[in-house]
């Protein structure tokens, strides 16, 4: 079952910003898989493609991102007075994150074994004890798993239900990449989001974990219809990556059987969980469908 939650962390120290890159995030959330079952996690950590969770960087309240020294691009990108404030991500910290910084860190998981698996982590969890990042200790707070109008980051639907749901009459598809996506296209990469690319990544992971298949065979019935997009560059000591943030809207065009409009609504709706294109549980990716676009 495909499941998006959010774990709300409290440091007692501050977080040096060379540990809050995606790949100390990445082996913290291997750490906490580990607590439970530690051949899982060593699975989990020898996938080679189209892993079974995504993770976001961690994310700061918009009155702690106001204070903080995240890239003046990415405060560029927060939403306006009167909007829901969680809506904007983060994708890199230049500085640390200070102590008793209240923290909200997204992990979405798209295997039913792996939420089977953590299910037993949560509810063992101790509240006391902390986890280690890098030199700081950090707190779990509490764990957000039921959707909340707050927080378009909590969600969880069967594959069965995302694709019962979906609409067979929806021809407009919009989505929102929160953080720099990028696809990767023979041996080089991409930060274009092609229909062929978004579509395609969103097809990979469903079909990987879900036992209804999906061909995408009508993606040449896609076409962009609006984009307001741009590159930005995630950067940390060890690599650079540049991907796509931004809006982007494609409709279905032509004469298409509800089937393959169906199919492509579930996909749409999956990317909530899945997010698209590489680096995903790295906090790259991060995608949400928007509704009424």
């Amino acid at each position: 079952m495909p499941h998006s939650l959010i774990l709300n962390l409290l440091p007692v120290a501050p977080i040096p910003s060379q540990f809050l890159t995606g790949r100390h995030l990445h082996a913290l959330f291997l750490n906490l898989v580990s607590a439970v079952d530690s051949d899982f996690s060593a699975y989990l950590h020898d996938q080679s493609n189209e892993k079974a969770f995504t993770l976001s960087l961690f994310q700061l309240s918009r009155k702690e991102v106001d204070k903080s020294s995240i890239s003046q691009t990415q405060k560029r990108v927060l939403p306006p007075a009167g909007r829901t404030i969680s809506q904007a991500v983060q994708w890199e910290h230049k500085q640390a994150i200070r102590e008793n910084t209240p923290i909200w860190w997204r992990i979405s998981l798209l295997d039913d074994g792996l939420f089977d698996r953590l299910t037993e982590l949560w509810q063992q969890l101790n509240f006391e004890s902390p986890w280690h990042l890098g030199p700081t200790n950090i707190y779990i707070t509490n764990i957000q798993s039921q959707p909340q109008s707050h927080q378009p980051w909590v969600n969880f639907c069967s594959y069965a239900e995302l694709f019962e749901r979906a609409s067979e009459t929806e021809r407009q598809i919009a989505f929102t990449f929160c953080t720099p996506t990028n696809f990767r296209q023979g041996v080089y990469d991409s930060a274009m989001p092609t229909r062929e690319s978004v579509f395609g990544s969103l097809a990979n992971r469903w079909n990987k974990y879900s036992e209804i298949a999906i061909e995408p065979t009508f993606i040449e019935t896609i076409f962009p219809s609006f984009f307001n997009i741009r590159t930005e560059v995630c950067t940390d000591s060890r690599s650079k990556f540049i991907g796509c943030v931004g809006d982007i809207s494609y409709r279905i065009m032509g004469d298409v059987n509800p089937t393959a409009i169906k199919q492509i609504n579930a996909l749409a709706d999956f990317a909530l969980y899945s997010g698209v294109g590489r680096k995903t549980p790295m906090g790259m990716g991060m995608t949400r469908r928007l509704h009424n676009f």
